[in-house]
């Protein structure tokens, strides 16, 4: 997989599925469900074990959409 590639398109958002929170491929795995099981330690491997039905690239995209969400400038009132 060319990891420059952009996986967003993983990312879907449904109001009908998880309360319309970012998910991945319009399945009920949050974007926060893999973004809290990696800072937990669990490697790629033993989540995709665990859920035989993501993808390497399902990763690859919860992290993508975690640093864009971050990417925002924090404005102060003077």
């Amino acid at each position: 997989m060319d990891k420059s590639a952009s996986q967003l398109h993983r990312i879907t958002v449904d109001p009908e599925v998880c309360g319309g929170r970012p998910c991945l491929r319009g399945l009920r795995v949050r974007v926060s469900d893999i973004l809290e099981m990696l800072a937990a330690g669990n490697s790629h491997e033993s989540i995709l074990e665990d859920y035989p039905y993501l993808e390497p690239g399902d990763l690859v995209a919860a992290l993508q959409f975690a640093a864009r969400q971050a990417d925002h400038p924090i404005l102060r009132s003077a």
